[in-house]
């Protein structure tokens, strides 16, 4: 007879999760799209709920954010009208005339470099095979950002 021991397998967690991560089962580059693994429905949800999510979140962090840049101008503005900050308007239209001349250099070409052409392409790719997806992504943004 054995032991109590031998009846019993371990699995250690730890390496099963790096072994297995499940990320990489839903977006890894060789995972496919998701139209092969998941039905309509369950597409719709995964990209509903993570939209949702992820408009949620930017609503508020684009609230706190503005109120923070509004927050900083009004500061500002306090502290020119009160004489703590004096503005060189000579050097910040030297500095936006040389912005513009860059500008114009860097439009006139029209072309994007390969690296952001090729990272551009892979997302129509991903886009184009996981299209149910990414339309429930972004009926759920919408959705998040209203809520």
């Amino acid at each position: 007879a054995g032991t109590k021991e031998d009846a019993f397998n371990v699995l250690d967690l730890a390496e099963y999760a790096k072994s297995r991560p499940w990320w990489r089962k839903v977006f890894g580059p060789s995972s496919g799209s998701s139209a092969e693994k998941y039905n309509v429905a369950t597409q719709l949800l995964i990209g509903g709920v993570t939209g949702w999510c992820t408009g949620f979140v930017f609503q508020k962090v684009g609230k706190l954010a503005a109120t923070a840049v509004g927050g900083g101008f009004f500061l500002l503005q306090i502290a020119n009208h009160t004489g703590y900050i004096k503005v060189d308007w000579n050097l910040v239209q030297r500095d936006m005339n040389k912005a513009k001349q860059q500008l114009k250099f860097h439009s006139s070409g029209n072309k994007m470099p390969p690296e952001l052409k090729s990272r551009v392409d892979e997302v129509i790719i991903f886009l184009k095979k996981n299209v149910v997806l990414t339309g429930g992504f972004a009926g759920g943004f919408l959705l998040g950002m209203a809520s």
